[in-house]
């Protein structure tokens, strides 16, 4: 049964996770409805490991409090278990187990699962249900991993990198079974360093670094929140950006490598006048885009520097003291 729309399917409220004297999560507070797709973004070390696993029961809270489903997850564990799934990038299959074996044994746990072998036809891997999972390209494990979570008709599903090491065909495949999710109902958690799929899937996006709430809104908030006057373009690392700069009136940066951001507005003789220094230096120009940023350059502006204040479509960014 899908929960109530008008609720939310995850609370985290002031969520603090210590390992010893290292604090991981630090005061994270953000919510994930049914019928969305919730993209947790941040860097490696973040924090959103330690976060979704408390989520799913597996890590009690230092402090602060979680609900999933209205649930406390480690009190409650038996009975949220049968309403939430979970994809794992390791898979946790035996390696000489079959996916139709598989789907059939993780179905048997539930009173009302999917049709396995509706679900092997869902996931492409109808002519793959004989195959040992040792056996398996990554891509394949990938979606039986989907598989697997979905089987149980979850009211929650956590997905940890569910395109990763998958060809392009696959990746436009999961991404329509996670969006037939939401059409469902599911609230769906995804975690994933594929921020161009976040930015084309996500409903709602929240991005994390050193275990706070660095931003919060839809992706078209976050990205109309951070636009500037600037024009970005690609172009061979190592340039020399102060003469770029000079010949063209404007600061010129390279935040990263073969990534260039010009301060000014992006009228068509500044973008000409680009066009024509790289033209003379013989240089190809890879990229260039002018008047709106894309979710990742979001997310390398805000993790470059957690610390500057950041303007919040939704909710009030949020830094703790550490203790």
């Amino acid at each position: 049964m899908v929960s109530s729309k008008s609720q939310p399917a995850i609370e985290v409220t002031d969520l603090t996770i210590r390992y010893g004297d290292r604090v991981a999560v630090d005061g994270l507070s953000f919510q994930a409805m049914p019928g969305q797709i919730t993209a947790l973004l941040g860097p490696n070390g973040a924090g959103k490991t330690s976060t979704v696993e408390t989520l799913e029961g597996y890590r009690r809270p230092s402090a602060g409090s979680v609900r999933v489903l209205g649930l406390d997850p480690v009190a409650d564990h038996r009975q949220l278990v049968a309403r939430i799934g979970v994809m794992l990038q390791s898979g946790g299959v035996a390696t000489g187990m079959r996916p139709a074996e598989a789907l059939h044994l993780f179905a048997s746990y539930y009173d009302s699962p999917l049709d396995p072998d509706e679900l092997l036809e869902l996931v492409g891997l109808a002519d793959h249900r004989s195959s040992t999972w040792r056996s398996m390209s990554g891509g394949e494990q990938q979606r039986l991993s989907l598989a697997l979570a979905l089987v149980g008709q979850p009211d929650v599903a956590f997905l940890d990198e569910p395109t990763a090491g998958i060809d392009p065909a696959g990746r436009q495949l999961i991404r329509r079974v996670i969006a037939d999710l939401r059409d469902r109902g599911v609230a769906v958690l995804l975690t994933t360093h594929d921020l161009e799929e976040a930015e084309k899937l996500a409903d709602h996006v929240v991005i994390i670094d050193h275990g706070v709430v660095l931003a919060d809104g839809t992706p078209t908030e976050l990205m109309r929140a951070s636009q500037a006057d600037e024009v970005r373009f690609g172009a061979p690392s190592g340039l020399d950006s102060s003469s770029l700069g000079e010949r063209i009136g404007a600061v010129v940066t390279e935040p990263s490598p073969g990534e260039y951001v010009v301060a000014a507005a992006a009228t068509p003789t500044m973008v000409a006048a680009i066009t024509a220094w790289l033209a003379e230096m013989d240089l190809p120009l890879a990229d260039l885009r002018a008047g709106r940023q894309r979710l990742e350059d979001v997310f390398l502006r805000l993790t470059a520097d957690a610390s500057v204040p950041v303007a919040e479509p939704t909710t009030t960014r949020r830094r703790r003291s550490r203790r």
